[in-house]
Parts: C-alpha cells; structure tokens; sequence
C-alpha cells in the first residue's frame, strides 16, 4: 500500500502496547499523535531514535502531543526495549498475519520492499507520520535519518500549533 499523503485522514488502527492494552488512533482525538514507524526493537538506530523521543518528552507533553512507536515486534520484546531504555512512552506491536503482513505498517505504506547486501526481503522502512488534533496527516517524514528527528518533529508541531 502507499505512503498516506499529507491532508488525508489517518488511517484507523487498534494494536495492543507492551502490557497487552490496546490503544486506538481514535483514544488520542483532540492531540497531536506522533506516529513512528521503526523496523526492530533495541537495534541501533532504532534505541537511538527511542531515546531522542524519551529524552524530549517534556517538550512533546507540553505541546498536547503524545508519541507512539510502532513495529512488528511483539509485546514481551517491546516490554524489554522499554525497560532496558527507561523509555516513556508507549510501543505498540503490530503483529504479521498470515501473509507475513504487519497489517498497520502496511495500511500505512511503510512496509515494503528493503535490500541489504544483495537480498531483498520485506521490512518496515522508518518513518513518521505527525497526525493533527483532527485525525488529519500533518506532516510525513520518510526515510528518516534520526540525528535530530525529534527536534524536527517537534518544531513542527510548535509551528502547527501556532
């Protein structure tokens, strides 16, 4: 499936967090969601790009915003993640069905096809999405590099709110 365009609805999803909760796009109407979508827990650029959005939380919950990760791995490795990096805020799993499909990542067009080292395999290629407080996409980031994503990610949502 393609990328979801800036200005279109978001799509809806319901997926389970590290503690077996189930969060709903439709539970955060009304805020800024940062959606980000990463390809595997506590690999490197992965905790990384947690621990910038852990350590800029406060800037995020000042500006109405709430961050949620997801990707296709499982709650018990989400709950790892989180405790070995003190993260603060939620993760959600996104699990395959029976086509391999992470049927989120999918919806949303970040699953796709990757190479590395001549192979070519079907992963989660990073990417966030900023949806607005009407449900709206605000803003997409692809491919993104994380050195200063959030700072990024949050200066968009100042100027937005603004």
């Amino acid at each position: 499936m393609p990328l979801v365009d800036i200005g279109r609805k978001a799509p809806a999803f319901t997926l389970k967090d590290s503690e077996g909760q189930k969060h709903s796009l439709k539970d955060y109407a009304g805020k800024f969601v940062v959606l980000y979508f990463y390809p595997k827990d506590d690999t490197s650029g992965c905790t990384k790009q947690a621990c910038q959005f852990r350590d800029s939380l406060p800037g995020f919950d000042s500006s109405d915003a709430v961050i949620l990760g997801v990707s296709p791995d499982d709650e018990v490795s989400h709950r790892k993640f989180i405790a070995k990096h003190d993260l603060n805020f939620t993760l959600l799993a996104d699990p395959k069905d029976k086509d391999s499909n992470p049927g989120v990542c999918a919806k949303y067009g970040v699953w796709q096809e990757k190479s590395m080292y001549g192979r070519t395999y079907m992963g989660v290629v990073r990417t966030t999405y900023l949806i607005g407080p009407d449900g709206k996409v605000l803003q997409r980031w692809d491919k993104v590099k994380v050195p200063g994503h959030d700072q990024a990610v949050l200066d968009c949502i100042r100027e937005t709110a603004t």
